[in-house]
Order: C-alpha cells, then sequence, then structure tokens
C-alpha cells in the first residue's frame, strides 16, 4: 500500500494584480516577459508591497477547510537557485520558530467517509514558467524562462499522508477543486492555475517527490507509473532512492531531476522587507459571514430540493460550471430528474471525449431544455438525442440540426403498420407468446425499432404493437 501526500499550488485568479506588486494577474495570451516590473523580476532594491485581498482569500479557503487560522501572517524567503527565480528566494511561509503558515490542520471528506488531514496552507508566490522548446525535458537542449507569471499570488495547501492510492488522490483533488471554485478563489479552467506535486512511496523504498503536475488526470496516471516503478525496483532488490522527478506528460513516465533537498536546505528565514500582518477575530467573521454555498451544502440541497440519488448530486457538483449549467437548464425545462440522467449519462461523456471542463461547453442551457422537450414531445427518439448531442456541446442549436437532417421521429402510422405486419410475419412463435405474455411485446417493439434505424416514436409503436395482438 502506497503513501501519498500532496502539495497542491493554487492560483487565487481572483486577484486582480501579482502578490507584491500592482502588475497584473492575468498574464494568459500575453508576449512573454511582458507583464513584469522590479519587483516580480526581483530586482536589486525593490520592495514588496502584501495584496490584502491574498490573503482574505487565504482566510476563506482556510475556513472552508475546517482549518485553524493564525493570528498573524508572516512571509519568509525560500532560498533556491533556478532559473524560475530570478532573486534566488521565493516569498513563502514556513511553520517553525518564530513563522508561521496562514493556517494549519485542517481536513476534506471522501466520498466513503475517509478524512483526508491539511497540514497548513501558504501564501506564496508563483516562480516563472520555465518552456522547453520541443516540449520535452529530455529532447531539449536548452529552456526558455517566461517571468510573466512570476509573482502571481499563489496558495500551496499540503496534506498529510492520508492518500494510499491513485484513486483517492484524483477524489480528493476534485473535491478540492470543486471547493476553490464554488469559493471564487481559483478558476481551475486556466491552464497552469491548479498544479500538483505528489510525494509518494512505497513499504521499503524512499520518498520521491514528482513535481508540476498540471491535471488532476495527469496526478492519477503519476502515482499510478511512479508506485510500479518503484515497486517494481524493490522486487528487484534495488533501492528507491530519495530524489526529485519530473513527469513526461507526453511519454506518461517520470524521469529523475535532482535529489530531493531537504527543508534545512532552503534556509527559511522571515523576509525582512515584510512585516507580519494581523489576522483580527473580526476579520475572520467578517469573511466567514460572506461564504458561498459550498459542495456539500450544495449536494444535501439537490438530494431535497430535487430529488437526487447521493451519487448523482455528487458528480453533478464536484464541477461547479456543471451544477450551474444544471439549475440553468432547470429555470427553462424544470424536471430535475430527466435533466441530470442526460447530463451525467450522455453530456459529460462527449465532455470528457472532448478533454474539455463543462465550463468550456458551447452548449446552452436553453439547448438541453430543447433536446428534452422535443423529446417528451415525441419529435425526438433517445437515440437521435445521443446522435446530436456531440453537436450541440459544440454550440449548434438542436431544433435546426432535427429540421436541417430530417431526424424527426417516425410517426406516419400507415408506415408503421406495414414494418409491424413484416415483423408478425416473420416472428410468428414471438407473436403467439406475446398473446400470453405481455412482457414479450417488447421483443417486437425492439424488432419494429430496430427496422426503422430507431427513429420511430417508442410509444406509438408500442400502441400500435398491441393493437395487432388484439386483432
Amino acid at each position: 500500500m502506497a503513501k501519498i501526500g500532496l502539495e497542491v499550488h493554487v492560483h487565487i485568479t481572483s486577484l486582480k494584480t501579482k502578490l507584491f506588486c500592482s502588475c497584473p494577474s492575468h498574464y494568459a495570451g500575453k508576449e512573454p516577459n511582458s507583464v513584469v516590473c522590479p519587483v516580480c523580476l526581483g530586482l536589486p532594491g525593490a520592495i514588496p508591497v502584501p495584496n490584502k485581498k491574498a490573503i482574505e482569500e487565504a482566510i476563506k479557503v482556510s475556513l472552508a477547510l475546517n482549518m485553524q487560522i493564525s493570528d498573524k501572517v508572516v512571509f519568509v524567503r525560500k532560498h533556491y537557485f533556478y532559473p524560475d527565480m530570478a532573486k534566488n528566494y521565493q516569498i513563502s511561509q514556513y511553520d517553525g520558530p518564530g513563522t508561521t503558515p496562514v493556517a494549519k490542520n485542517g481536513f476534506i471528506k471522501l466520498r466513503n467517509g475517509k478524512t483526508i488531514r491539511i497540514r497548513r496552507i501558504n501564501i506564496e508566490e508563483d516562480p516563472a514558467k520555465i518552456v522547453y522548446p520541443t516540449g520535452s525535458l529530455l529532447t531539449s537542449k536548452y529552456v526558455w524562462v517566461d517571468y510573466n507569471r512570476s509573482g502571481i499570488g499563489m496558495l500551496e495547501i499540503v496534506t498529510e499522508p492520508d492518500i494510499e492510492d491513485p484513486k483517492e488522490a484524483r477524489e480528493f483533488l476534485e473535491k478540492l477543486r470543486s471547493i476553490l471554485e464554488h469559493l471564487g478563489t481559483c478558476d481551475c479552467t486556466i491552464e497552469g492555475s491548479m498544479r500538483v506535486d505528489v510525494n509518494v512511496s512505497v513499504p521499503g523504498g524512499e520518498r520521491v517527490e514528482v513535481k508540476n503536475i498540471g491535471s488532476i488526470k495527469g496526478v492519477e496516471e503519476a502515482l499510478k507509473y511512479e508506485i510500479a516503478r518503484q515497486e517494481a525496483l524493490i522486487s528487484q532488490g534495488l533501492p528507491v532512492k530519495r530524489e526529485t522527478r519530473h513527469w513526461d506528460d507526453v511519454r506518461k513516465v517520470t524521469l529523475p531531476s535532482r535529489y530531493k533537498e531537504e527543508e534545512t536546505d532552503y534556509r527559511y528565514f522571515p523576509d525582512p522587507d515584510l512585516p507580519p500582518t494581523t489576522i483580527t477575530e473580526n476579520w475572520i467573521k467578517s469573511i466567514a459571514s460572506s461564504l458561498p454555498e459550498l459542495p456539500d451544502a450544495r449536494i444535501r440541497r439537490f438530494m431535497v430540493q430535487y430529488g437526487l440519488s447521493e451519487y448523482d448530486a455528487t458528480v453533478l457538483v464536484m464541477d461547479k460550471g456543471l451544477a450551474d449549467f444544471y439549475e440553468d437548464v432547470l429555470k427553462i425545462y424544470y424536471k430535475p430528474k430527466e435533466v441530470a440522467n442526460l447530463l451525467i449519462n450522455d453530456y459529460l461523456r462527449w465532455i470528457n471525449e472532448m478533454n474539455i471542463r463543462p465550463s468550456e461547453s458551447k452548449a446552452k442551457p436553453e439547448y438541453i431544455a430543447s433536446l428534452l422537450k422535443m423529446m417528451e414531445e415525441g419529435v425526438i427518439t433517445i437515440k437521435i438525442v445521443k446522435e446530436i448531442l456531440s453537436d450541440v456541446v459544440k454550440g449548434s442549436d438542436p431544433r435546426k440540426l432535427v429540421e436541417e437532417r430530417g431526424l424527426t421521429a417516425l410517426r406516419d402510422q400507415e408506415f408503421l403498420m406495414e414494418v409491424i405486419k413484416q415483423v408478425f410475419a416473420q416472428e410468428p412463435d414471438a407473436v403467439e407468446k406475446a398473446r400470453r405474455d405481455p412482457k414479450v411485446v417488447n421483443y417486437l417493439v425492439g424488432q419494429v425499432m430496430r427496422r426503422t434505424g430507431k427513429r420511430a416514436d417508442p410509444y406509438l409503436v408500442n400502441q400500435l404493437v398491441r393493437k395487432m395482438l388484439e386483432g
């Protein structure tokens, strides 16, 4: 059984400026090294000034994660030499003599009731972005550095090693992401806004850190690979060395990066340019009173208000964009279970196949409502719904698709009766059984549906088959 701890680095995307300077925090799509100043470049003599909004967001997250909030914010210098940090230290936080993170000792509960403890939350600045020209650490002969990201406000959320397998890690991260998005602290659809370092060991081996994994799916894949690698070494009598590795998302392997530093290697000490910020009880109470509805409460509400199962409510709420979309559809077409079934069973399948988040879909709530209304009215069948749903996700109006492609359900009774007669002629034994056993009627209906390419109105076919059986 593996022992896994996570260090989750989350951009505070709700900030308008970087953590210690007035540079805009929204750097996506900008020319490399164009959103910078002396402070975020770490030039000598530049004085950082803390962003109060970042501290408030950290308190919000701490409250949502059931944490003990410190009475002050102390920033420290974490020293290391690497191209992504021009001044050779990162402004962060540390739990040690005279210093403290913004919060400690929290937890998240998984669906099976297991508690994953959270050790601490730190506020820190993000380093610059290292760019490999070939896209791979192995084949690139040099690197580029883009300092636009340097100085972005970030939260580091560190768990205890309570996670035992890749599936648990994925569930934990999905719930954490949902909490962050419900709080409005982080828009996790932005590239690089949520990155994870995993610490993993198996019995008989040293702890290995795999750094900078850019997606939840990537974390699960990296853990599966790394656990298998470590177990293979131990089974061959070889040691698992304590080191830092890099996840190659193209080749789906971890690669050696450097030997793992100890805490003392970073030479933490309080930043002399940043005096401590006091966190008062009134400040905490004010933030607590403004917290929005969080995922666990929203799941309970979906179950009570809409009559959903716990599973369905959880699937919808774990992605805030999907939960919001669901409730927007209900404003137009209020059939909670039917909408939930379509979104969970069919809509999400196309979302996953297109490798996008629900909030990135171009489908409008009225499009999903139209699909369900047309199916309810017998205009189209569930087969047609499944057939055109991928185009709806891409932004096509379903009513126009049905009209342009001639996908209206077959309701021509004269035509359907001819098909039924053919089925009866070829299935005499089934017809006799159906007259004695009503369950066999479904077999005959299925044969008619197959012959019409599943475009016939199944309700009407059922009526006509029963009429024929009655003579």
